[in-house]
């Protein structure tokens, strides 16, 4: 009998993403870890150098353990946040089929 596929996961990110929120971005991810995780940034307004930290400490987890970990939706102010502090989540986007 085939092993039971895990039912993909997602998150939806706060608007603020600050220094504030590092800690709770940190156990919300360790909650869906063994899931594969799609991420939803479309709402996220300003976020902070440590929380795409978090995020990008994520995707590394996710990959050590064969889990799929994607950014499903973003904002502008997110991609040009990750592009002004030299994070290139390009690789982590979910693409179109």
């Amino acid at each position: 009998m085939a092993a039971k596929k895990a039912a993909r996961k997602s998150l939806s990110l706060a608007p603020v993403l600050d220094l504030n929120e590092a800690n709770a971005l940190h156990s919300k991810l360790m909650a869906l870890r063994g899931n594969p995780l799609a991420i939803d940034a479309s709402a996220v307004e300003r976020i902070g150098a440590l929380c795409v930290q978090v995020l990008m400490a994520g995707a590394k987890s996710w990959e050590e353990d064969n889990q799929s970990f994607t950014f499903a939706k973003v904002s502008d102010a997110f991609t040009k946040t990750t592009q002004l502090i030299g994070v290139n989540i390009e690789h982590l986007m979910a693409k179109e089929i």
